[in-house]
């Protein structure tokens, strides 16, 4: 018995230590490429590197939230409600941010490809700010509802107790659960149409192009179906809680195991998705990487 505990628990180190170095490892790749996008003016002032800048802020800040949880849950180290409601509120806003801003960057290839005399006028750098405050604001949306009926309804002493922070917390009603899950399912249905439109229009557009242009819509059609397939394991993140909670009843091995396969495999993974859309397969941007990368190794090497 206890040397099946053992392996257990050598099992989890290995777990905890390995995430650890992959959300390190894609924090930095993201750093890099946040920094790319700040040196050069061409970058933020061109609506869909403005749009992927959005997703790799949103990933680093829901790699680093969700990766506290994880230790929090891991080390079993009970906060109080209070600060575990603000880590709740960012880790929701921010795990819908990242899909919203897909499905933009999706609807902004359909125009440049399908509409490309009015890219100009409807993908301009202040339309993009007015739309990543309006997927902001879409993303608070049901947080914002489920927080206001815990001040409504919670007892004076709810947010000093101490608790393992989690979605559930905050789940004072039965209602709340199916809110969440109602605005989940619009957006996802949402984001799914509009991936589904998209793709289908840049097709359409492929078929009667022709030479260079062909070569561009394909590439096109590429990016989409990339964006698709992260949305695909972003959105999927919406539905990990409730997977959790009915393999709970199953003891915790199995409800530890499955939490960990969500993590790598639905958090982890659509990040890393993120830098190889437009940090690798974009030639202008790693085109600058490659040179910022280069003058900071050559900057290393003269100090020294």
């Amino acid at each position: 018995m206890s040397n099946n505990s053992s392996v257990a628990a050598v099992s989890m180190n290995e777990r905890a230590v390995l995430v650890q170095v992959l959300v390190v490892v894609f924090l930095l790749i993201n750093a890099a490429l946040l920094a790319t996008f700040f040196m050069q003016e061409a970058f933020y002032t061109t609506v869909r590197y403005i749009f992927f800048a959005t997703t790799l802020t949103s990933d680093c800040l829901i790699l680093f939230l969700t990766n506290v949880l994880l230790l929090h849950d891991y080390f079993r180290v009970g906060i109080r409600a209070g600060p575990c409601s603000v880590l709740f509120a960012l880790s929701f806003v921010y795990t819908l941010v990242t899909p919203f801003t897909l499905t933009a960057m999706s609807l902004e290839r359909y125009v440049a490809i399908c509409m490309p005399l009015r890219h100009a006028e409807l993908c301009s750098p202040r339309g993009a700010l007015a739309c990543v405050l309006l997927i902001h604001g879409l993303s608070v949306l049901p947080c914002l509802v489920t927080l206001l009926a815990v001040f409504a309804s919670a007892p004076p002493g709810f947010y000093r107790r101490r608790v393992l922070c989690s979605a559930q917390v905050f789940l004072l009603h039965r209602w709340q659960g199916a809110f969440m899950a109602a605005v989940n399912q619009l957006y996802f249905l949402s984001m799914c149409v509009s991936i589904v439109f998209c793709y289908v229009q840049i097709t359409r557009a492929a078929r009667s192009a022709s030479g260079e242009d062909r070569k561009s819509v394909w590439k096109g059609i590429k990016t989409v179906v990339l964006h698709a397939f992260q949305l695909l394991l972003c959105l999927i993140q919406l539905w990990c809680p409730f997977v959790e909670d009915a393999v709970l009843p199953f003891g915790e091995t199995v409800f530890r195991n499955v939490r960990y396969f969500n993590y790598i495999t639905f958090y982890l993974a659509p990040r890393c998705l993120s830098p190889l859309v437009y940090g690798l397969r974009d030639e202008s941007f790693r085109r600058a990487l490659r040179r910022y990368v280069l003058l900071g190794f050559r900057a290393k090497r003269s100090f020294h």
